[in-house]
């Protein structure tokens, strides 16, 4: 009965080892996910509500996939505590409820966001005329709270399945005699709400790079190439070693260095899922704009859509004769009435003087 017990110890005292690593390498990481994410999510949506005066859809997805990971960021210094406190969870069973939904709520808001950016991108490129009625605000805007919706259903049995349990620690997925009862939820989770969109966006990637020609075109693929490349690094191990450890964990007879070494990945690999709360916002600043300011370049758009059809014509008449002078004047008297002001003439003026 002794050497059992001896055996039974000498088993168990390597498995405890392997979780020690997560005390020091878990609170480093979220510390860092959430200074990172709190700042720079708070730059994007102060730039975004401050600077930025004309909204196209592709800011309404970043706005909205900025306001999802700050909030998700606030809940960070809960987990911090609980990692450096080894696991022992001192904020309540709401608090440990709250605090694991909203970590599965904002990687799905992620994952569904940066899908709709990927396809906003790819039918600007392929197909340009539908991304006309696609980018009107009102279904951007829908399409937005359609994804909170879709991500809320999706996740909110979060809910029933965490729970602080009976050692005061917050369990990460279901307590053991209701983990059989998780398991397809949390597969189904992981199809629909990742490898779903993932085949979507690696489709738009692989058809985009096929149309793209042209700045524009090159900049749609290269926002694509940049979701796609956050999705290889933050949500594809941890689905991957997620998926794996659920089938594991309910399967019978499985090795327990087996266990344990799929079980480490899975740890490391959640915090590196978590780092998209500020990989988010890197990608704000990737595919923005480059170049001039704003306001030049809300000056050349105007002139671009005040001239219309008769812009080729204003440019026949730029450093000609006399005739071709009256001829362009008397367009400007009768033609484009609708559009002699005086702030009209000077924004002309400016584009003739820099072209």
């Amino acid at each position: 009965m002794t050497e059992k017990k001896a055996s039974t110890k000498t088993t168990k005292t390597p498995a405890s080892l392997n979780e020690s690593y997560k005390y020091i390498f878990l609170p480093i990481c979220y510390s860092f996910t959430f200074i990172f994410s709190i700042s720079l999510n708070s730059v994007v949506l102060y730039r975004s509500f401050r600077w930025t005066k004309r909204w196209n859809a592709s800011l309404i997805y970043m706005v909205n996939l900025a306001s999802t990971d700050f909030m998700y960021g606030l809940s960070l210094p809960f987990l911090v505590a609980s990692y450096i406190m080894q696991d022992r969870w001192v904020f309540g069973d709401f608090m440990c409820r709250l605090v694991r939904f909203l970590f599965y709520f904002n990687l799905y808001c992620s994952i569904f966001f940066l899908t709709c950016i990927s396809v906003h991108r790819y039918l600007g490129i392929c197909h340009p005329m539908k991304v006309i009625t696609l980018e009107t605000k009102k279904a951007v805007k829908c399409t937005c709270v359609l994804v909170w919706i879709v991500v809320f259903a999706l996740t909110c049995p979060i809910f029933r399945f965490a729970q602080t349990g009976h050692y005061q620690n917050c369990w990460d997925d279901a307590i053991d005699k209701e983990f059989p009862d998780y398991v397809p939820y949390g597969i189904t989770l992981h199809l629909l709400g990742f490898f779903v969109p993932f085949s979507i966006i690696a489709w738009s990637d692989k058809r985009g790079r096929r149309g793209s020609n042209g700045f524009r075109r090159r900049k749609s693929i290269k926002t694509i190439i940049t979701i796609t490349l956050l999705f290889a690094l933050c949500f594809f191990p941890f689905h991957v070693t997620r998926t794996i450890f659920l089938l594991l964990k309910v399967t019978k007879r499985v090795p327990c260095h087996t266990m344990t070494t799929v079980s480490m990945c899975y740890k490391i690999t959640r915090p590196l899922a978590s780092f998209n709360a500020w990989l988010n916002a890197l990608l704000y600043f990737l595919t923005k704009d480059k170049g001039g300011g704003h306001c030049c370049q809300a000056v050349n758009t105007t002139v671009q859509q005040n001239d219309g059809p008769l812009l080729p014509l204003r440019m026949m008449g730029k450093g000609e004769g006399t005739g071709e002078g009256v001829m362009r004047d008397g367009i400007d008297k009768t033609e484009i009435k609708p559009f002699h002001s005086p702030s009209y003439i000077n924004r002309a003026t400016v584009r003739c003087i820099d072209e």
